[in-house]
């Protein structure tokens, strides 16, 4: 999986990932989706959120990889949201927490159910950002984001992420953002630290996606925006901003 990121990026210059909640969706919809993001030139589907309350999330897996081609990457919001269909997971440490259920805990549980179901993790520093409203995340691990304007804190999380090894950072305002990580904060971040930087949360347009990309960000996700079945069509408009960004 890591290698197939690092190539999307030799290739592209940038990569666009759709995300996929399984509770924020039903059969028919994901269907939906993952039929439009079939010719949509999508770079990889993230799957996953916070709870998980229907069990849908092998289900959801299996339905993209009988599909598409695309790699589906898990997304999870605790130890036990894993499927063993997937090509991979972000292996996520919330480093702009101090809450340590969500710094290590999860993970050690999570570890030997991965190497028994043989997923490759992606070690990632999932940073936190205020995006005008509290997020579902902030209300389940407990933690506070980063303010939006202290881009200085986001930059000495972002390097104390390299300096322990992570191979990711995920830049995240949070489903449903009011606004998203601004470019500032991306630029410093990238100016700073070498590791590849995902961005999402708040992305509601092409356009925004594509400001993200020339400001620093590695790889763009949108989730929230498609879950409106009429704004589906916008997966090919996003992934061609991403990808003619440079």
């Amino acid at each position: 999986m890591w290698e197939y990121l690092t190539k999307v990026l030799k290739q592209r210059g940038a990569g666009y990932f759709v995300l996929v909640d399984p509770d924020k969706h039903t059969r028919d919809s994901l269907k939906q989706l993952i039929n439009s993001a079939r010719d949509a030139d999508v770079d990889a589907f993230l799957v996953g959120g916070s709870y998980l309350f229907s069990d849908m999330l092998d289900e959801a897996v299996r339905m993209i990889k009988d599909s598409v081609n695309t790699p589906v990457i898990l997304f999870p919001g605790s130890g036990s949201h894993l499927s063993r269909y997937a090509d991979g997971l972000l292996f996520l440490s919330l480093i702009s927490g101090r809450n340590p259920q969500f710094l290590i805990e999860e993970q050690v549980r999570a570890a030997p159910i991965i190497k028994r179901m043989g997923l490759e993790p992606v070690p990632t520093g999932y940073i936190m950002i205020g995006g005008g409203n509290e997020t579902t995340v902030e209300f389940v691990t407990g933690t506070r984001s980063i303010p939006a304007g202290k881009t200085d804190l986001a930059v000495a999380h972002a390097l104390a992420a390299e300096y322990l090894g992570m191979k990711l950072l995920y830049l995240e305002s949070g489903s449903g953002a009011s606004y998203s990580v601004s470019d500032e904060m991306i630029s410093a971040v990238k100016k700073y630290c070498g590791l590849p930087v995902i961005v999402g949360g708040g992305i509601t347009t092409p356009e925004t996606a594509a400001q993200k990309v020339k400001a620093g960000a590695d790889f763009i996700v949108t989730g929230n925006i498609l879950e409106n079945p009429n704004n589906i069509r916008l997966i090919k408009s996003f992934a061609q901003a991403v990808h003619s960004a440079f």
